[in-house]
């Protein structure tokens, strides 16, 4: 899949196209919607499909200030586009001067003059351009004068809920995996290189490996089931603890999956943890003993739950 640059000319053989628009932080069930008209409607028509995206998210801007809350990177969303059908992701950098942009110049310099769009889809809820002046309608309306179609697809539901991005990072807040896992329609997961840590776990026979939580929202902190997924495509099976490790000092941010029966060097090697099941919240134990055998429950009750995986 080819990535555009808002600041960069778009290729010949994509102008043209159809465009889904939106945030797709996750990429959830309604995101999945909004792509999906898109992918199909530039289908019928021979033309390509194109994802845009913000990087910067518009809250970064905005707040600059926030707590961490994405759900994906670039790359993640890259590949979930990519498998969904679309032709290209366009990155619009979020900034003060697209912030200034009235709705008719995203539709006018934007949509139509950089990227050339026959088509846009949105969700039904989306708005866009300096005080939130644009909406569905508007690109409906205003669109048309310049020869831009426009299409809003309906909020998606679930279990009686609209599926949104809040609803996920709630869900993901209080530690219930099962329910993200409903909405995005596979496990949360983090992406990033394994760091050189400590090396206490390996010590005590529970290697891990040392991820960066980033820009990643911070799920409810402690140990949960998850599964990894390796450079080569390999899937490995374990337990995890996200948090500040409060029975060590100092205390120190970290994603450390611990692997079942994998004893490879992945230092340096990006590999992505997906979070299955919220097993028990962090602890501080009175020494390495109490943890040890902690560990081995936690691994115990991780396999159990991760068996039919």
């Amino acid at each position: 899949m080819i990535r555009l640059h808002s600041l960069e000319p778009v290729p010949e053989n994509l102008r043209g196209g159809i465009v889904a628009l939106g945030n797709f932080d996750g990429f959830h069930l309604g995101h999945q919607a909004v792509v999906g008209e898109a992918i199909r409607w530039a289908k019928a028509e021979g033309r390509p499909a194109i994802v845009a995206t913000f990087d910067p998210h518009p809250v970064r801007h905005f707040t600059p200030d926030a707590a961490p809350f994405r759900l994906t990177t670039l790359d993640q969303r890259q590949e979930l586009f990519a498998a969904a059908g679309a032709d290209a992701m366009l990155v619009i950098q979020f900034n003060a001067a697209v912030a200034g942009m009235t709705a008719q110049q995203w539709i006018e310099q934007g949509l139509v003059g950089h990227l050339g769009a026959v088509g846009v889809v949105t969700g039904d809820d989306f708005t866009f351009g300096k005080g939130r002046g644009g909406n569905p309608q508007v690109l409906v309306d205003h669109g048309a004068t310049v020869g831009l179609r426009a299409k809003a697809v309906s909020a998606v539901t679930l279990e009686g809920e609209v599926v949104s991005s809040s609803r996920i990072r709630d869900a993901l807040k209080s530690g219930d995996c099962e329910t993200a896992t409903r909405l995005l329609t596979r496990p949360f997961a983090m992406r990033g290189p394994v760091q050189h840590g400590d090396k206490v776990g390996r010590t005590i026979n529970f290697p891990t490996a040392n991820l960066d939580i980033g820009a990643y929202l911070r799920p409810r902190y402690g140990i949960y089931a998850v599964t990894g997924r390796l450079p080569d495509g390999r899937v490995l099976k374990g337990a995890a603890n996200i948090g500040i490790r409060p029975t060590f000092d100092p205390p120190k941010e970290l994603l450390e999956p611990h692997f079942f029966d994998f004893s490879g060097d992945l230092y340096g090697q990006e590999i992505e943890v997906a979070f299955h099941h919220f097993l028990r919240p962090e602890a501080k134990f009175d020494g390495l003993d109490a943890l040890v055998a902690q560990m081995a429950r936690d691994c115990d009750e991780a396999r159990r739950l991760l068996g039919s995986v």
